[in-house]
C-alpha cells in the first residue's frame, strides 16, 4: 500500500448511476505502471453501493468507509482520507468522468518531481445544472462521455471550458486563487496534507464554500494553488435543488466570515468575486482614509451591550491592537465585554435580524455612496433597527478615490 502513486478520494450518497460511469473512466486509464486506489467516503448503508463495488472488484482496488450519517461532503472526505495512502491524493466527486490518461498526466506533468502543489483541474459542465423542480436528470450512456473525452484527448490542446479560466476570472486567480478552489477535481501531496491537518471543517451543513474554505487554508501553508487547464474531467448532470442549496449556503457564509473575518470574504457577499478583485484596492483605501479622519489604524464591528440593548457598532475605530478605541469604549456598558472583527461591515457573522440595534457610525459616511449603500443594505439585514449617525447616508458624502 505504501507504494501506491494516486489515491482517488469521492464522497457518496446516492448517486449510484453517476458513481459507475466514474469508475468506469477509472478503469480505462492508461497507467498500469501507476498503482492507484479509490476511497470512498459513503454516507449511507446501502446494499446497491456494495453490489456496484462487487462489479469493479476485479479491476479497481476500491477502499470504503460507510457512516450512517446525515449528508456532509466534509465528513464523507474526512472519512475517505482516514485510509488514503496514495503519495498524491486526487479530490474528485462521484459525478465526474475522466479521460484516459488523466492519471498520467496528473504524474508526468505535475507531481512527477515531488512538487508540493494544489492543482485545481476544470470541472467541464459543472454549471450546467438541473433543478429538481426540472425533472429528472440528463445522464448520458458511459460510452457517450468516454467518446466526448477521446474527443477531447485527441486534440493538440486543451481548451478552455470551465468559467475559471476565461479572462473574467483572471483578477480572481491572481489575488485569491483559494476563492475558486473545487474539490470536485484538486490533487495535493498526502504529506502535505497530513504536515498541515488539510481536512474539511464539518461545521459547514449542507451545500457552501467548504471547498473554498479548505482552499484558503491551503493557501496560507504558502502552497502555489496552479491551475492547469491540462487537467480536466465531464461533470455529470443530477438534479440540484438550488433553492435549498442557497438557504445553506446563506447560513455557511456566516460561518465562514466569523471564522475567517477577511475584507475578501465580506466584499464577496456583497458584490461576488470578479467585482472584489476589481474593487479591492479602492476599497482598501477609503477605508484607511475613512479611519485616518477618527485618528484611528483602522475601522472594524464590535458587538457589545450599549444602553443596555444588543447593539452593533459599524465603522468603529480600532486602536494598534485591532479594539475599539477610548471614544468607541466609552459607548459600552460597563462590564460588556465586545465581539470585534476587522470588517467593515460589507458582510457580517450574523443572521437575519439577530442582532437588536445597529448603529452605522460616521466613519462609513466617508467612504463612496456604492460602498456606503451596501454596509448599510448589511447592517439592515442583520439588525432588528438600524440608526445612521448623521452624514453617513447622504449621498454627498461619498469620498472618491484617486
Amino acid at each position: 500500500m505504501g507504494d501506491l502513486e494516486f489515491s482517488i478520494v469521492i464522497p457518496y450518497k446516492q448517486r449510484r448511476d453517476n458513481l459507475k460511469i466514474t469508475l468506469e473512466t477509472l478503469t480505462t486509464q492508461t497507467a498500469d505502471d501507476i498503482p492507484f486506489e479509490v476511497v470512498v467516503g459513503v454516507m449511507e448503508y446501502a446494499v446497491e453501493y456494495v453490489e456496484l463495488c462487487r462489479e469493479f472488484a476485479d479491476r479497481l482496488r476500491i477502499v470504503s468507509v460507510l457512516a450512517d450519517e446525515e449528508w456532509s461532503q466534509s465528513t464523507a472526505r474526512n472519512l475517505a482520507l482516514t485510509q488514503a495512502c496514495g503519495r498524491v491524493v486526487v479530490f474528485l466527486d462521484a459525478d465526474m468522468a475522466v479521460p484516459r490518461e488523466f492519471l498520467r498526466n496528473l504524474r508526468d506533468r505535475h507531481f512527477a518531481h515531488g512538487q508540493n502543489v494544489c492543482v485545481v483541474g476544470q470541472a467541464v459542465g459543472y454549471e450546467d445544472v438541473i433543478d429538481t423542480d426540472a425533472g429528472a436528470d440528463d445522464l448520458l450512456p458511459h460510452q457517450q462521455y468516454r467518446d466526448f473525452l477521446a474527443e477531447l484527448e485527441s486534440g493538440d490542446t486543451v481548451p478552455a471550458m470551465d468559467e475559471r479560466w476565461t479572462p473574467e476570472f483572471a483578477p480572481v486567480v491572481q489575488r485569491c486563487p483559494w476563492a475558486l478552489v473545487r474539490s470536485g477535481l484538486v490533487a495535493l501531496p498526502r504529506t502535505l496534507i497530513e504536515q498541515h491537518r488539510l481536512y474539511f471543517d464539518e461545521g459547514f451543513r449542507g451545500w457552501g464554500p467548504e471547498d473554498q474554505e479548505w482552499g484558503l487554508r491551503i493557501s496560507l501553508t504558502g502552497t502555489p494553488i496552479l491551475f492547469q487547464q491540462d487537467v480536466y474531467a465531464v461533470h455529470m448532470p443530477h438534479p440540484r435543488d438550488t433553492a435549498a442549496n442557497g438557504r445553506t449556503a446563506w447560513l455557511n457564509n456566516r460561518y465562514y466570515l466569523r471564522k475567517w473575518p477577511r475584507r475578501e470574504l465580506e466584499l464577496a457577499l456583497s458584490f461576488g468575486w470578479t467585482k472584489t478583485a476589481h474593487i479591492y484596492a479602492d476599497v482598501e483605501a477609503d477605508l484607511s482614509r475613512a479611519a485616518g479622519s477618527e485618528g484611528a489604524l483602522s475601522i472594524g464591528v464590535v458587538r457589545a451591550r450599549v444602553d443596555g440593548r444588543d447593539t452593533l457598532l459599524v465603522g468603529a475605530p480600532l486602536d494598534a491592537r485591532s479594539l475599539p478605541d477610548i471614544a468607541t469604549a466609552a459607548l459600552l456598558d460597563v462590564g460588556s465585554t465586545p465581539e470585534v472583527f476587522p470588517l467593515a461591515g460589507f458582510g457580517l457573522p450574523y443572521e437575519d435580524s439577530s442582532v437588536e440595534e445597529c448603529r452605522v457610525l460616521a466613519p462609513i459616511s466617508l467612504l463612496r455612496e456604492e460602498y456606503r449603500t451596501a454596509i448599510i443594505r448589511e447592517a439592515r439585514r442583520a439588525a432588528k433597527n438600524v440608526v445612521i449617525d448623521e452624514g453617513t447616508d447622504r449621498p454627498d458624502a461619498g469620498l472618491l478615490a484617486g
